[in-house]
């Protein structure tokens, strides 16, 4: 294989679910050696969480979801019972061999089994352990448990996200991803590759205290900052942006488009080719701050003009004059579209684990390094299905390998 970004560096993922394994993904795809350990006979929880579940070779359901393959590829599946003695004390082996640890266990849940920040810092000071929790290490919620949802709703997303109480179909709605557990996991892999670089500089790794709340309250972005600087909450308006105009859906013949102009120049053009350049002479609509106040007017308008073509002649027209104009896919759709093609964003994993399985189809990492590219080594794993591996690179040999899966401790 060729050299990957981060060859040679060791991660222990006792993370499971979404945030921290979507982190540990990110840095098995720079090609970190990610070890992840899961519960004998359960494993992660998200391994159950369907359907849809994997099809075997006869196109018949297994008892594997598709939710656990999305964030759990090039890494190698260890079961292992850390409420034992001999689990705990393999596990701080492993620590001690490794330049990163991932968790989201509770605030203060791992101390018991002698896996917390500081044990494992004593035996490996150059040891990175991030923590993923709801609400951070400190605070008076710090010992709550932390779900997408409850953080989506509590962060205010939900408030931004749908249409008006007013209008039919209004109310909050939470995004159709889990986008918080997401992009903690994104800026999980980000903080844990300022403190290689920190160690890097000074030999010495660090805590790094991971919170859903706090990535919440970050990814709010320009509606947080409209709050801050002017007291105002904002509101959920559907697809219309509260800041740009016209920037939204608009129904078409046969459907919908979506129209994303952000400038006075975009706004001519499409006024043109639409066969009303008197809109964008109109002095009410000249700028981007006047069609934001005057929408109610503008936008009514052009719907009854965007209704006399389909979506695909819209595009057309559009497409060599320089405004943004697209369809809205379903998933589907967008898996069949020329440029996701062409960029290779369907990846399929030959997979050999004894399961039925054969192979498992995900979507291409979006890191696009020229010199050291992601990798795609391993499907994702089977329950368990590197644990004679990883233990035998410890030094395990058969006759304890036997042992310890005889006392249930793998």
């Amino acid at each position: 294989m060729a050299a990957a970004a981060l060859d040679g560096i060791k991660v222990l993922d006792l993370s499971r679910v979404l945030a921290g394994p979507w982190c540990t993904q990110i840095l098995a795809d720079l090609g970190a050696d990610v070890v992840k350990i899961e519960r004998p006979g359960v494993g992660d929880d998200t391994r159950t969480w369907g359907p849809p579940f994997l099809k075997d070779a006869g196109g018949h359901d297994t008892n594997q979801s598709t939710y656990f393959t999305a964030c759990n590829r090039n890494k190698r599946s260890v079961t292992l019972d850390m409420a034992t003695p001999e689990g705990q004390a393999l596990l701080k082996q492993m620590a001690a061999q490794s330049d990163i640890v991932v968790e989201n266990f509770k605030t203060g849940g791992l101390r018991q089994y002698g896996l917390d920040h500081e044990s494992l810092r004593a035996a490996n000071p150059r040891l990175i352990y991030c923590s993923v929790t709801g609400f951070g290490h400190d605070g008076p919620h710090a010992s709550r448990a932390g779900y997408d949802l409850m953080i989506q709703a509590t962060s205010g997303m939900m408030s931004i996200t749908g249409r008006p109480d007013e209008v039919p179909g209004g109310g909050p709605l939470r995004v159709g991803v889990a986008l918080t557990d997401l992009f903690t996991g994104v800026y999980a892999s980000t903080a844990i590759l300022a403190a290689l670089e920190v160690r890097h500089r000074t030999g010495e790794g660090q805590h790094i205290d991971m919170a859903l709340l706090d990535v919440g309250m970050a990814i709010l972005a320009n509606q947080a900052s409209a709050f801050l600087n002017t007291g105002a909450a904002p509101q959920r308006q559907g697809n219309s942006h509260p800041s740009l105009a016209p920037y939204q859906d608009f129904h078409t013949k046969d459907g919908s488009m979506l129209l994303a102009i952000g400038n006075n120049g975009q706004f001519a053009r499409f006024c043109e080719a639409a066969g009303h350049p008197d809109w964008a002479a109109d002095a009410r609509f000249a700028t981007n701050t006047l069609r934001v106040r005057h929408r109610e007017l503008l936008i009514p308008q052009m719907e009854a003009v965007t209704r006399t073509r389909n979506t695909a002649e819209w595009i057309a027209l559009l497409e060599d004059k320089a405004v943004p104009c697209g369809p809205i896919n379903d998933i589907a759709q967008a898996f069949d579209d020329e440029q996701v093609k062409a960029r290779g964003l369907a990846v399929a994993m030959p997979r050999d684990a004894g399961d039925g399985i054969a192979q498992i189809v995900g979507v291409a990492s979006p890191l696009r390094l020229q010199a050291t590219p992601p990798v795609l080594r391993r499907a994702p794993p089977a329950l368990g299905q590197h644990t004679d591996e990883v233990l035998a690179e410890m030094g395990v040999d058969v006759k304890q390998l036997a042992a310890l899966r005889s006392a249930g401790v793998i």
